[in-house]
């Protein structure tokens, strides 16, 4: 039986910074298995909505519900990052922040330690089911990289990889958590054709295989209305529509604030 109770459930969230209202009164819900977009012009309050649901903004009012798979509901309002990240929400980034020091395989694998038990001590003296555990977390890195199609680069350095591939590595190291709900932020941000392309087709495999739930702010609009389910729209730090693609392509509003400028059908 399907969860019935939205992967995420935002009511009323606000957000002020001194005397500016960033977000005013964001609904917004995202149901197990759905790809859902935000999408908005800049200085809309995409990436602060992004930044209030993992934990790195404490809202000035509202509430944020996570449901995740077969666990009960938890209020995220105050979490610190690190600990909404164990409940199961992972994301990239507009910039990337890779470790670009670090090998492909050791991103991945610096993501995964939020999922291991080790402790100093089994650091240090590396008993048996400390060792187990690494092999463990080696084995599920290599997996994640052939799954985005790195898995030829695992020893090249971060830095060292072509653009695209650097975002498909920012995306499998926040699939090293184990997220049920992943938050992709301006992933096709600087991509040529060909990368989006094979961008687009990840996504849909991500969700699909892996049976999770993904919010993406995105200025492709091709991208966003191909992959997605439904779409919000923000603007000015209101929400001003909803809707399937269709609906969103054809909704008077949003052509007005965005679609206009931006998008051929």
């Amino acid at each position: 039986m399907k969860p019935t109770k939205p992967a995420l459930d935002v009511r009323a969230l606000k957000m002020d910074f001194g005397g500016l209202r960033a977000l005013d009164n964001i609904d917004l819900q995202i149901y197990h298995g759905e790809i859902v977009a935000l999408i908005g012009p800049n200085g809309a309050g995409k990436t602060t909505f992004f930044n209030c649901i993992t934990g790195m903004y404490e809202p000035t009012g509202g509430d944020m519900i996570i449901n995740p798979v077969e666990r009960e509901p938890v209020r995220i309002n105050r979490l610190k990052p690190n600990v909404v990240t164990e409940h199961g929400l992972a994301r990239t980034f507009q910039n990337i922040r890779l470790f670009h020091k670090m090998t492909v395989l050791e991103n991945v694998m610096v993501a995964r330690h939020c999922r291991t038990k080790a402790g100093i001590a089994g650091a240090i003296f590396r008993d048996p089911k400390t060792r187990k555990e690494e092999k463990e977390m080696v084995d599920f890195s290599y997996g994640l990289l052939d799954k985005v199609g790195l898995g030829q680069f695992v020893n090249e350095l971060a830095s060292e990889l072509p653009y695209g591939a650097q975002r498909r590595l920012e995306i499998a190291r926040a699939m090293a958590t184990e997220p049920f709900l992943l938050l992709l932020d301006e992933p096709a941000a600087g991509m040529n054709p060909k990368e989006t392309n094979e961008l687009d087709r990840l996504i849909m495999r991500l969700r699909n295989e892996e049976n999770i739930s993904i919010l993406l702010i995105e200025h492709d609009m091709k991208l966003v209305m191909s992959i997605s389910d439904r779409i919000y729209v923000l603007d000015y730090g209101k929400m001003i529509a909803q809707g399937t693609p269709s609906e969103i392509s054809e909704d008077p509003k949003v052509i007005k604030a965005y679609l206009g400028e931006t998008f051929d059908a």
